[in-house]
């Protein structure tokens, strides 16, 4: 219990530094997002087409690699935000997880429990049965209450299809009212019709959000299946690469020039893509003093109220293949028809919001 209550303390009083004389303080908080590739318990889900996860599956789902699945992946969900906080993230959105079994078992992973990580989830109509959820820590970030808004087919031939929909969970943070969306957009297995279909429902349903509350801080993340730049999120769900140009209601990309310097986080025929984005409301952003691609000082951010800080793809060298053929992959659980008792495909990523304290 005293190593908890100081972390705590630790995360709470992240630093100080002068400012007009006088001293000041900052609470910082982190929010994540890690697809989580395929984390299926090993019981079939009716109606779902999860037979590939079965013990009898093409990929002999046991009890043995689904135990693993859950420790790796409490792993990596337990590291996520410690490069800044002890104590990690205070939230996390996670996509492709098959159900609530999964979720308490990977809440019951030690690394979580010591933190008291819940979840929230709402059973989607996937064919494939993966859901997206939102884990956070209680101390951190208090649940208002959430819903699932279902991704709307317009075409009449897609009548019958059904996919994942926006987690939409209203919170408190800092004491102030947060709303984070957790999604995932179609696979690049469709045409971009669809995913430029997502990027349009996100927009309004960011429009309805902020409708209600105009100074939500808003937060909308997930597997993208596209890049920063592509039309489904440049254009139709409007995200700005520009901070200072990001317009009063509007959503900011802090993506783009990550991607374009050369890196991303997931690996496609020897080069980067960026599907995992966590974009950010304007009334998160100081336009006023922080700059596109430049760390600023804490001291000159007008962080009274809840402000981003800094973004990160989070990494360890234990999510990427050490040797062999393919080195510097990343170290999935499966690959090639081998189980390599690894992570996922994807990388996670991490902003940092901070807060003045009193």
């Amino acid at each position: 219990m005293k190593k908890i209550i100081t972390l705590l303390l630790l995360t709470f009083i992240l630093a100080s530094a002068k400012a007009n004389g006088q001293d000041r303080k900052y609470q910082l908080y982190g929010i994540g997002f890690y697809n989580l590739e395929n984390l299926f318990d090993t019981c079939h889900d009716a109606g779902h087409n999860d037979y590939e996860y079965l013990p009898d599956g093409r990929n002999k789902w046991t009890g043995l690699k689904y135990s693993n699945k859950l420790r790796n992946m409490a792993r990596v969900l337990a590291d996520m935000g410690t490069d800044r906080l002890p104590i990690g993230c205070a939230a996390i959105g996670v996509s492709e997880v098959e159900n609530a079994r999964c979720l308490t078992d990977l809440c019951n992973q030690e690394p979580l429990k010591a933190r008291n990580m819940q979840f929230v989830h709402i059973e989607g109509p996937d064919q494939r049965g993966v859901d997206c959820a939102l884990l956070y820590n209680p101390m951190l970030f208090q649940v208002r209450d959430a819903k699932l808004v279902p991704y709307i087919y317009v075409k009449p031939e897609d009548s019958l299809r059904a996919t994942r929909g926006f987690l939409t969970v209203s919170g408190t943070m800092a004491g102030e009212h947060v709303t984070i969306v957790v999604n995932h957009l179609p696979s690049r297995g469709a045409t971009s019709f669809y995913r430029e279909e997502g990027g349009r429902q996100l927009r309004e349903l960011k429009e309805q959000i902020m409708q209600e509350d105009p100074n939500v801080k808003l937060i909308i993340m997930g597997d993208m299946n596209d890049d920063p730049q592509d039309k489904s999120m440049a254009e139709d769900l409007g995200a700005r690469r520009k901070l200072k140009k990001t317009e009063e209601g509007g959503l900011w990309n802090p993506w783009w020039d990550v991607l374009k310097s050369g890196t991303g986080t997931l690996q496609y025929d020897g080069g980067w893509n960026l599907f995992d984005q966590i974009i950010l409301s304007q009334t998160l952003l100081d336009q006023d003093n922080m700059k596109d691609n430049k760390d600023v000082e804490l001291s000159k951010i007008d962080c009274t109220s809840l402000k981003y800080f800094r973004h990160q793809i989070f990494r360890r060298d234990y999510l990427f293949q050490r040797e062999g053929k393919y080195k510097g992959n990343m170290l999935r659980t499966h690959a090639g028809g081998a189980w390599l008792n690894g992570y996922s495909d994807h990388l996670p990523t991490i902003v940092y919001l901070v807060k003045e304290s009193k």
